[in-house]
């Protein structure tokens, strides 16, 4: 591809600290992972993060601290990236999806609250594309919330930081995200008895390491101190991060904003997002071909891009629902590269290549 769907930035220590980690011989645990669950949790302004190996795993840690067991009903937007209502099935719990709103593309407590019945445990606020949802009505619910905010590491809700509203906050380190180890992620809490039991349930069931006094049946979802190295370099750049994340953005929307048939995803006046990913709706009226041909167009130019996400009601594995808000957005939307090396010029060519292809 001439420009790639994502590149990361390492442009900080990567190599350097990684080396260090090599060479202390401490590639599992080690320093690195503890600086990096320190420096978290003062720059998201929490008590506990535990760092594990991958985003879903920071979601399977996060309904085990919570207490999710089988037959529980979670509610989870129809619209949105689906490990939150995969890892359900495989807990034998029930996911319950409620759609979003058509401007935020987020889940809403109006639409939680038509789906509450009295086997409703939790919820699942999915922050999608940096975007996050209205946390002060969902918090009115007096459900247990879990956010997900694997692409909305940074972002912020009337002052406070994307994870930090709901019981759990949940994040994902990937390639793609807002600042990478590689895989990873991570969970977030200010609830000490939840922590502790994270912290257990990370390891194998061990409180307490090199003691093999198991006390209860644990998994292993630990990140190693080689990722964790990269993750700590990663947030030594944190701000430039951001930044740029807000320039590729804003040109974005210089190109795009006013554009028949191209609508953007809105966010309110309260919401202070790092976009991980410039997402757009297409009008089948000024692009008839339909948005996965508009993906193959741009391919064919070398530019990269990404369809929206399928919606719950269109997989097979899950029981029969309505969505239609969801199954409207999973057909229109494209999401474009979105990276703090995107020169204004890339975004730009990228720009000028769909309109290209509108009639």
């Amino acid at each position: 591809m001439k420009i790639p769907y994502s590149v990361p930035y390492l442009v900080g220590n990567e190599k350097k600290y990684v080396a260090d980690s090599v060479e202390s011989t401490w590639i599992s645990g080690g320093k690195y992972v503890n600086k990096l669950e320190e420096e978290l949790s003062n720059r998201l302004a929490t008590n506990h993060t535990l760092v594990v190996s991958n985003g879903t795993t920071a979601l399977h840690l996060a309904y085990l601290g919570l207490g999710i067991k089988a037959g529980d009903e979670v509610i989870v937007p129809g619209f949105a990236f689906m490990a939150a209502a995969n890892l359900l099935i495989h807990l034998n719990a029930i996911p319950v999806f409620a759609d979003v709103d058509p401007d935020t593309w987020c889940i809403t407590s109006e639409s939680i609250e038509a789906k509450i019945t009295n086997k409703t445990k939790a919820v699942v606020p999915i922050h999608t594309y940096g975007n996050v949802c209205d946390m002060e009505t969902i918090s009115d619910l007096d459900l247990i919330i879990i956010e997900d905010g694997a692409e909305a590491l940074f972002s912020k809700y009337q002052g406070l930081n994307c994870g930090t509203i709901g019981d759990v906050g949940t994040f994902s380190m990937h390639a793609t995200k807002t600042i990478t180890t590689g895989e990873g992620g991570f969970v977030i809490t200010d609830d000490d008895e939840v922590a502790q039991l994270m912290a257990t349930m990370r390891s194998h069931g061990l409180p307490t390491r090199g003691a093999y006094n198991h006390t209860l049946a644990g998994h292993n979802f630990r990140l190693t101190n080689m990722q964790a190295a990269l993750g700590c370099a990663q947030l030594e750049n944190v701000d430039e991060v951001i930044s740029e994340r807000r320039r590729v953005f804003d040109t974005y929307k210089i190109f795009l904003a006013d554009k028949d048939g191209i609508k953007f995803q809105q966010y309110n006046s309260d919401i202070d997002p790092v976009v991980w990913a410039v997402a757009v709706a297409l009008d089948t009226k000024a692009f008839p071909q339909g948005r996965d041909s508009v993906v193959a167009q741009l391919k064919e130019i070398g530019i990269e891009t990404r369809p929206g996400f399928v919606a719950s009601s269109r997989l097979p594995y899950f029981e029969r629902h309505s969505v239609p808000i969801s199954e409207s957005l999973g057909d229109s939307v494209i999401s474009f590269p979105t990276y703090p090396s995107l020169s204004d010029n890339d975004i730009a060519e990228i720009c000028d290549c769909l309109l290209s292809v509108r009639s």
